[in-house]
């Protein structure tokens, strides 16, 4: 009788800690933390340069640039990928979830940290590019807001997001080279 009484008692506290532990943390203070062991359940798969999951392009414009991001990358080692996705959930902040996924993807070569992530959410029509470290030393987050800012988004706003995107990538390899 003794022992059941001491479970009961056991499963009681355990109740009420959870119940405490549970109300004492607010939920929009979780955080997303990118792992190894948990990146295969929350990010995407790549599939190549292009990452069409929203069907953004034809297939078409996704084999062209998929052809021009081989080719720069044959010729100079340096990567670009791209990612269309409708929502970046559980994410939600678009910088993380960029940065986390160019390293999940693994973009660029790892000794010289030559990659460059597109990602643009459909969702709520955002955009960020994220680059390696060796990438940074000519694509500067200002040369890389200056893109968006003056290339990309003018031509999403008239809705040709392939024209943004071939153009803001025409524009980054020039500078990049």
């Amino acid at each position: 009788m003794m022992r059941f009484v001491l479970i009961i008692s056991f499963q009681i506290i355990l109740i009420f800690c959870l119940v405490g532990c549970s109300n004492s943390t607010p939920t929009n203070a979780i955080q997303i933390v990118y792992s190894i062991a948990n990146a295969e359940q929350i990010l995407p798969k790549q599939v190549g340069f292009v990452n069409d999951y929203s069907f953004v392009f034809t297939p078409e414009e996704r084999e062209i640039l998929e052809n021009q991001l081989k080719n720069y990358s044959n010729e100079t080692t340096n990567q670009i990928a791209i990612l269309t996705i409708d929502n970046i959930d559980p994410y939600t902040d678009i910088m993380h979830y960029t940065t986390d996924l160019g390293n999940y993807w693994g973009i660029g070569l790892a000794e010289k940290d030559n990659g460059l992530l597109i990602v643009m959410r459909t969702e709520d029509r955002q955009i960020r590019i994220s680059s390696g470290k060796g990438t940074q030393k000519i694509l500067t987050d200002e040369i890389l807001k200056e893109t968006i800012d003056s290339i990309i988004i003018p031509k999403f706003k008239e809705e040709k997001f392939y024209e943004g995107i071939q153009d803001g990538i025409n524009d980054l390899i020039k500078k990049w080279n």
